[in-house]
């Protein structure tokens, strides 16, 4: 068998779907985005697919070795993006050419389902907590929300009060059995972070995520010593190499690499049981399309370590298109008590509606990061 072709494709609301075809008529899919910097890493994708023309697509280790390695300069938000959705359409290929799902060529199940959240957002604490009771009517155990906007080095305690004021409401809303993750999403440094861990400790959290940004290696040591919390964090972070320094300061509870930025199946499979070693948990980090999603799913198959699945269904991301819409098989997706079902067919166990990909790839998008700044002008972190 030998790779013959790779497209990509930028659809709404802001994902970019790859497809490799081979000489044999099977399709392989994959998600290589970076949010925000979709064209770049699709140009990415065309760099490294240079090399794959001709070669067998069944070889995904060496592939994976020789698109990280054979670069000479390595790793990074882009690079692994696009080498992720690359990963992810081999794993796809591999699979369907076996007839069984990516999940038994990595060793087989753990499990049959895994626990998913749902995101929940709002201007007034009141919409949140609404948000919230609707996630749980829907069936959902857990909820993830943002803990404050824009944060300055040292702030004032009205924005404190505003993240208590909304972290109260739900836990009042759901009670005290519902799982609640308040990320900080990096825009709180060392100086608040250490006041709203400390402040949000009686709502019995879930974990905190992102309390400071990653690279922030002190930070995040002062902040396990003292945090009470779990912590998570680790979506801007892409290699195992970029996890090592975390997971052997100590600095996390809970990894959240993203498999459409940290290399794929194959890398992320690695960064899970280095993670394992050190007794820490696994949540994937997912707010993307369906070929993410099943490609998370079929790692949260057999990671031992994995206890949550972030997802994006119905995220205020989704604007013109939402998860179910680019796929054939939405059922494959069954939902129920708080837990969706890992997809047991061929490869990645989705069917790519590749009619209505190319048409809404005909609106494509330039989706960006919105750019905060502080009442002083100066930026702040989104």
């Amino acid at each position: 068998m030998k790779i013959t072709r790779l497209t990509t494709f930028l659809v709404p609301p802001r994902w970019c779907f790859l497809k490799i075809e081979t000489d044999e008529g099977i399709v392989g899919w994959g998600e290589p985005i970076l949010e925000g910097r979709a064209q770049t890493v699709a140009a990415a994708v065309e760099e490294l697919g240079d090399y794959l023309i001709g070669k067998d697509p069944r070889h995904i280790e060496d592939h994976w070795t020789v698109l990280y390695r054979g670069g000479f300069y390595r790793g990074g938000g882009v690079h692994m993006s696009a080498l992720a959705g690359i990963d992810q359409a081999l794993w796809d290929i591999k699979g369907k050419a076996l007839g069984v799902p990516v999940s038994e060529l990595l060793g087989g199940n753990v499990r049959d389902r895994i626990r998913v959240y749902s995101w929940i957002g709002g201007d007034r604490p009141s919409e949140t907590a609404q948000q919230a009771r609707d996630a749980v009517a829907r069936g959902f155990t857990a909820v993830k929300m943002n803990g404050t906007e824009e944060m300055q080095f040292v702030d004032t305690y009205d924005k404190v009060e505003r993240c208590l004021q909304n972290v109260a409401a739900v836990r009042e809303a759901v009670g005290p059995n519902v799982g609640i993750g308040v990320d900080f999403h990096g825009r709180v440094h060392r100086p608040m972070a250490k006041v709203l861990i400390k402040e949000l400790e009686p709502y019995r959290l879930m974990f905190i995520e992102e309390p400071v940004l990653s690279e922030h290696e002190e930070a995040l040591k002062e902040i396990a010593r003292i945090s009470s919390t779990p912590i998570a964090l680790g979506e801007r972070l892409y290699s195992r190499w970029d996890f090592k320094r975390v997971l052997k300061g100590g600095y996390a509870d809970i990894i959240q690499p993203d498999p459409s930025h940290s290399g794929g199946i194959t890398e992320t499979r690695k960064i899970a049981t280095m993670a394992e070693a050190y007794d820490v948990a696994l949540a994937l980090h997912c707010p993307l399309g369906p070929i993410a999603l099943a490609a998370n799913l079929q790692l949260d198959a057999v990671c031992y370590n994995a206890f949550i699945q972030e997802q994006s269904l119905g995220i205020h991301y989704n604007q013109d298109n939402d998860l179910m819409d680019y796929v054939s098989n939405p059922e494959v997706f069954a939902y129920e008590d708080g837990m969706v079902a890992i997809p047991n067919g061929p490869g990645l166990g989705i069917e790519v509606n590749e009619e209505y990909v190319r048409e809404r790839a005909q609106q494509g998008h330039r989706w960006r990061n919105p750019v905060w700044r502080h009442k002083d002008g100066s930026f702040a972190e989104w």
